[in-house]
């Protein structure tokens, strides 16, 4: 990683958003970008304080090691995004969200939402409750990337995840299927599976994980809930980005909002 740009609203969720996205520059010596998009110039003046306060509090709390920058955009939230993507090219794109509650809301249409649906930068969603301590120095060293074993149109959709599992002591990655009881895989589904597995060998440990139900979302709630504690982050590839959220990103998922979400595209 060399670019990491994050959002903020200044509430609550997006500085706990910020102070992670910090710590992910820090330790991958990447230039951090903050920035806020007013649709108008009202409060044009008290939003510039607020981001230079708050790149100066960063700088003081994380040190000279840390690269940021902040600044002041205009215009419609999306259409000013793509322009800015164009310009500082992210390689990930981090963003917060207040909880359970929350996430329910940015399903129906939120920035987060609309930045996953119109762009193809991945999107690291950080609920409020979350902290990097908790998934980089406390144990959740286990990433979950959860798939449906389809073939990858693009071969460096999964780069992201391994930038980001390097930076975790002794990380695992977990490959984790769902179908239906009494059902086998396919030629093809074992073999996207095993070069799945392939792209983090050797630095990272890597497993399969296989659940059994009839739902996808079941399946993996299942599997958060009562067979893993180590999870610190899920992925999630995004082939249908608009068909994918609405689908896949029910109330189930967002009761797992306490862990960050990695959205990825695959073309």
């Amino acid at each position: 990683m060399t670019t990491i740009l994050t959002l903020v609203d200044f509430s609550g969720a997006a500085a706990n958003a910020v102070s992670f996205a910090a710590e992910l520059s820090k330790r991958s010596s990447a230039r951090l970008i903050i920035v806020n998009i007013l649709q108008n110039s009202a409060g044009e003046d008290a939003t510039m304080n607020k981001l230079k306060s708050m790149e100066s509090d960063l700088k003081k709390k994380f040190g000279p090691d840390l690269t940021c920058e902040s600044f002041l955009a205009h215009g419609d939230f999306i259409t000013t995004l793509k322009k800015i993507i164009t310009v500082q090219h992210p390689d990930i794109i981090v963003m917060g969200t207040k909880g359970a509650s929350g996430l329910k809301k940015i399903l129906i249409g939120s920035n987060t939402v609309n930045v996953i649906a119109n762009t193809k930068v991945p999107v690291l969603v950080i609920p409020e409750v979350a902290r990097f301590d908790n998934f980089f120095n406390k144990g959740k060293n286990g990433i979950v990337l959860a798939t449906d074993l389809d073939l990858l149109e693009n071969g460096d959709a999964l780069d992201i995840v391994k930038q980001i599992a390097l930076l975790v002591v002794a990380p695992k990655v977990k490959v984790l299927s769902v179908r239906p009881k009494n059902t086998s895989l396919s030629d093809s589904k074992r073999m996207e599976r095993d070069f799945l597995l392939s792209l983090f060998s050797p630095e990272i440990e890597s497993e399969r994980i296989t659940v059994f139900s009839n739902s996808v979302i079941s399946g993996i709630y299942f599997y958060l809930t009562q067979k893993s504690t180590d999870t610190g982050l899920i992925a999630m590839i995004a082939r249908d980005s608009g068909h994918l959220i609405r689908k896949h990103y029910t109330r189930d998922i967002a009761s797992h909002t306490h862990l960050p979400l990695l959205v990825l595209h695959d073309i």
